[in-house]
């Protein structure tokens, strides 16, 4: 099959994917080919931000430029094993996989190119990868965002139970013929994929075996919309926010030392001054602070969606006065720091209430995450109904964050650091907005409504006020995607 140009493969606009139907075989490259990107350093760079910060970032940096170098004088394998060694060497492999599952996969889907998506989505059949890039690292958001059957890639070598920083020997870095061989092991004897899709002149081999080849050009596309994917991502972790190229990476690693200074002064600041002066304090070190809506007086129930464990404490910077909290699972630094008083509860329902009932009680204004556990993308998870049992002054607040460099939460790490790690934003924003009281017919006590319709009416107009997407998932639906547990801490 012969293209113009000189190239041996037509483009893969060429590609009638009318034609493939439910049992065609497909098998693709990776990067540049699935992914826009010809360049696999940004997930490289978020591996060694996760597993070593700073100084396997800082080593990552200072190792691309050999890579590069290797790449375009040696051959890719060479410049391969150097990013495999930046950002793996000593790691644990447990680490690695973790990144592998909850972080990368939310920068992967927003990476994909719609014309190779196009032609693999519509086999119906085997869909098979094989990439240079590790294994460990592309194979869950394969499987699980693009449907992949079987991933192929380059193997990492461990020892007892930490990555080495080389490739395993036995199979080597997976460009050139290497793929070829890996296709033929996934494929078995006498059985020839349908289509195959690659970028570049080290895919050639692979693609020789298929029955029809087409190349992806280095076109610049818009990105396919993450919910055309097979599945949409709703939970991700992660500290960093950007897509690491180098140059993000860069600023990265040079705004970290004073990011650090900078959000401790800014805790500092919140531990320290009186609430009513936040207002005026916070905006003048950076921190911006948005008020919509008319705060109520004293006597209320917030009921707010759950985007930082610093939620309550902007809904008392936006009154002028602390609010109490209840939360399930802050760490002793975060309650040691809090600027606000904060009640822990036990996931018991009765000992629950019985703690909710003696905080209204004493304090009168308290700030309530009926959802449990945070979530960064436009979603709301399922809201408890206990709020509504035990209050009819119920105000709902929809809050909103805007953070350019580091998130902060986290459901794998220690969540200690998530406060700094927000403060250390060069300029992140908080959005308050007080929607009206409850009127008594939408209450239990007063109105007689069901507690858990009170409770999906508020998700509700939470959601709208956002435009926010409801959801049934739960806290448990989220740590078990990212951390593999219930995220009882």
């Amino acid at each position: 099959m012969g293209a113009a140009g000189g190239e041996p493969f037509p483009s893969v606009d060429k590609c009638d994917a009318s034609r493939l139907g439910a049992r065609s075989t497909v098998v693709a490259d990776l990067d540049g080919t699935l992914l826009r990107s010809r360049s696999a350093f940004p997930y490289y760079a978020l591996v060694a931000f996760e597993a070593g910060g700073v100084p396997r970032l800082l080593l990552l940096l200072i190792l691309a430029p050999l890579a590069f170098a290797l790449r375009r004088a040696v051959s890719g394998s060479a410049g391969v094993r150097v990013l495999v060694f930046a950002a793996t060497a000593g790691a644990r492999v447990a680490d690695v996989e973790s990144a592998a599952r909850a972080v990368l996969p939310r920068f992967y889907a927003g990476d994909v190119r719609p014309d190779a998506w196009r032609v693999f989505a519509a086999c119906g059949g085997r869909r098979l990868v094989v990439t240079e890039t590790p294994r460990v690292m592309a194979e869950p958001f394969l499987r699980d965002q693009l449907g992949a059957d079987a991933v192929a890639g380059t193997e990492l070598a461990t020892w007892r139970g930490r990555a080495t920083g080389l490739v395993d020997a036995r199979r080597g870095v997976l460009v050139g013929e290497r793929k070829a061989q890996a296709l033929r092991e996934m494929v078995g004897d006498g059985d020839v994929p349908d289509v195959g899709l690659g970028d570049r002149r080290s895919d050639y081999a692979f693609m020789s075996l298929c029955k029809e080849a087409y190349l992806v050009p280095p076109t610049r596309v818009e990105a396919v919309r993450p919910d055309k994917l097979r599945k949409r991502i709703i939970f991700h972790d992660g500290r960093l926010v950007q897509r690491p190229t180098p140059l993000v990476a860069l600023l990265t690693v040079l705004w970290f030392p004073i990011g650090l200074a900078l959000s401790c002064l800014r805790v500092a600041t919140g531990a320290l001054l009186p609430m009513r002066w936040l207002r005026v304090a916070f905006p003048a070190l950076g921190v911006r602070v948005v008020v919509r809506g008319a705060p109520p007086r004293a006597g209320a129930v917030f009921v707010c969606c759950h985007r930082t464990l610093l939620d309550p404490v902007f809904i008392s910077v936006a009154l002028g006065r602390p609010v109490a909290a209840v939360t399930y699972s802050l760490s002793r630094v975060s309650e040691l720091i809090s600027p606000i008083p904060t009640v822990r509860l036990t996931r018991d329902r009765a000992a629950d209430a019985a703690t909710i009932r003696a905080v209204l009680a004493g304090a009168g204004d308290l700030a309530i995450c009926p959802e449990g556990t945070t979530c960064r993308e436009p979603f709301l998870l399922r809201f408890s109904a206990l709020f509504a049992e035990l209050a009819d002054d119920v105000v709902p607040v929809a809050v909103e964050c805007r953070m350019s460099m580091f998130h902060g939460t986290t459901a794998r790490g220690w969540k200690g650091l998530d406060t700094f790690y927000f403060f250390m934003n060069p300029s992140p924003v908080y959005t308050v907005t007080f929607l009206d009281k409850l009127p008594d017919e939408l209450t239990c006590g007063r109105g007689g409504k069901p507690s858990y319709e009170v409770a999906n009416y508020v998700q509700k107009l939470i959601a709208s006020t956002l435009s926010y997407e409801c959801t049934n998932f739960t806290r448990r639906d989220k740590y078990q995607a990212l951390a593999g547990n219930d995220g009882v801490i």
